[in-house]
């Protein structure tokens, strides 16, 4: 995929009903708690997504570590909350982690949720042991334009406006047009195409917006501790644009993928399993 294009079409997974929600109704997000262990995961899923995106990655290590998987709210069938933001967002995963009592979790976050990993690492340096950052970037926007100065108090009226516009025949199908270049596995690509569906317009203008107003390529600089990036094989064509927005990172891994898209758990899973087994053991 061409990376802005992640964003503008939705990837996201349906809800099992195993899932639970969150032990309080304040937090944005259903949370499936699974495994067990003394060194705590916390998986983050990207825009639109489910956390079922990682029950493949979570069968290696829920032997080893105890895996908190998110759902944001208003994202693949988990029902919506008012005021959904980035911020927000990322404050309630702090609260959650806080209120749960999750001594130092290892957050490993893909695309959105690589953002939110970053951001709360940056903010809350000392709460985080290490994250995982699967195919996001500090700043989406930089990508095209460099000097990219994000808005304060960006107007997501009108793209909330178009998603709600939409009738359900024309949102499926803007997801089937673009699945191409987010996912290589074709085996996949039906299924991430149910997931975005099954999101709340609102939110997904909303976020959309959002994120791709969020600029984090100084605030990284505030992360303390290791980071993982991993991305898709594409970016290797871009890499001092990519290398320019991670500079400010310290005690980063910057890999690149052999093959495939965005969904490098899906296309690259050999190369990725590796990746985290070398960084997490």
């Amino acid at each position: 995929m061409k990376a802005i294009q992640f964003l503008v079409l939705p990837f996201v997974i349906t809800l099992l009903s195993a899932t639970v929600f969150a032990q309080s109704t304040s937090y944005p997000f259903a949370v499936k708690v699974s495994g067990q262990g003394k060194q705590a995961l916390l998986f983050i899923p990207g825009f639109a997504s489910s956390g079922d995106v990682w029950n493949e990655t979570k069968v290696a290590y829920e032997k080893e570590f105890t895996c908190y998987t998110l759902t944001m709210a208003g994202f693949a069938g988990v029902p919506p909350q008012p005021n959904a933001s980035f911020v927000t967002w990322e404050t309630s995963i702090v609260q959650y982690i806080k209120e749960n009592k999750i001594d130092k979790p290892i957050l490993i976050g893909h695309s959105m949720g690589g953002g939110l990993a970053m951001a709360i690492a940056a903010d809350y340096p000392e709460l985080i042991k290490k994250i995982v950052v699967v195919d996001a970037l500090p700043c989406l926007q930089a990508l095209s334009n460099p000097t990219f100065k994000s808005s304060e108090n960006p107007d997501c009226a009108p793209i909330v406006n178009q998603m709600i516009a939409l009738t359900p025949e024309q949102f499926s199908q803007m997801q089937k047009n673009s699945i191409s270049r987010l996912v290589a596995d074709t085996s996949k690509q039906e299924l991430v195409i149910s997931w975005s569906v099954a999101s709340d317009r609102t939110t997904f203008g909303q976020l959309y917006c959002d994120f791709y107003n969020t600029d984090l390529r100084q605030k990284i600089a505030t992360i303390k501790c290791p980071s993982l990036i991993l991305l898709e094989d594409p970016f290797k064509t871009m890499k001092p644009i990519i290398e320019e927005q991670y500079k400010n990172l310290k005690n980063a891994n910057l890999q690149y993928a052999t093959k495939g898209l965005h969904f490098i758990m899906y296309d690259d899973q050999e190369w990725y399993m590796n990746q985290l087994n070398t960084f997490l053991k």
